[in-house]
């Protein structure tokens, strides 16, 4: 045990369901935990995302609270309501700061950073993690049009990892899905999923 690789996970959520969903498929997150328990010791899983408060009913309420009861470090924070110089309603929602910080104090404690997402925005703290002797991954893809991930990130990293190519081991089982959203319809209410994908209303923020 004491030669295992230290892991933690990084995890933009609002990023990764835009790239799990442009690939055609859902995220486990159940397997995808255990994706990387096999890899070494994984010390954390953070998983990050704003949250509109003032909705009766939120479709990502599920997914937190059981990423929350399941092996992950949720961090989360309301979004901002504004209005642009066009006089649209806009929602924003940034997490970048709070996930660069999480990281600097980990990198201390790691051996390997996985990033989840594509967000030019994290070069630099990638650089900076690197400056620390941790190897750092970043997990997006290349294969959409155009690419989900940053090329300056993607340069950055030690690694890059399609997600296209962890769909077999991490995605959900459409026959899971389609069976969920049948129980839905008939029951009528809010399902407490095994080990549920993320809603639309996290790609409906805006992260700029």
């Amino acid at each position: 045990m004491a030669d295992q690789e230290r892991i933690a996970l990084f995890i933009d959520g609002a990023n990764l369901y835009a790239t799990a969903k442009s690939l055609g498929f859902d995220i486990d997150y159940k397997r995808l935990l255990k994706e990387f328990q096999g890899k070494g010791r994984l010390i954390r899983a953070f998983y990050y995302t704003a949250l509109v408060e003032d909705q009766e009913y939120s479709s990502i309420r599920p997914l937190i609270d059981w990423l929350d009861y399941n092996g992950y470090a949720v961090v989360t924070k309301p979004t901002k309501e504004f209005v642009d110089s066009l006089g649209r309603r806009k929602v924003k929602g940034n997490m970048d700061i709070e996930l660069a910080v999480d990281a600097m104090e980990m990198a201390e404690r790691i051996d390997h950073m996985v990033l989840f997402s594509g967000d030019g925005d994290f070069r630099c703290l990638v650089e900076a993690v690197q400056r620390k002797g941790v190897r750092v991954s970043v997990v997006s893809t290349i294969t959409t049009h155009p690419p989900m991930v940053a090329d300056e990130l993607r340069r950055q990293a030690d690694e890059f990892v399609d997600l296209v190519h962890m769909s077999a081991r991490v995605g959900r089982d459409p026959a899971e899905r389609a069976e969920r959203a049948q129980r839905f319809t008939q029951e009528r209410r809010p399902l407490q999923p095994s080990a549920p994908g993320q809603g639309a209303l996290a790609s409906d923020v805006e992260e700029s």
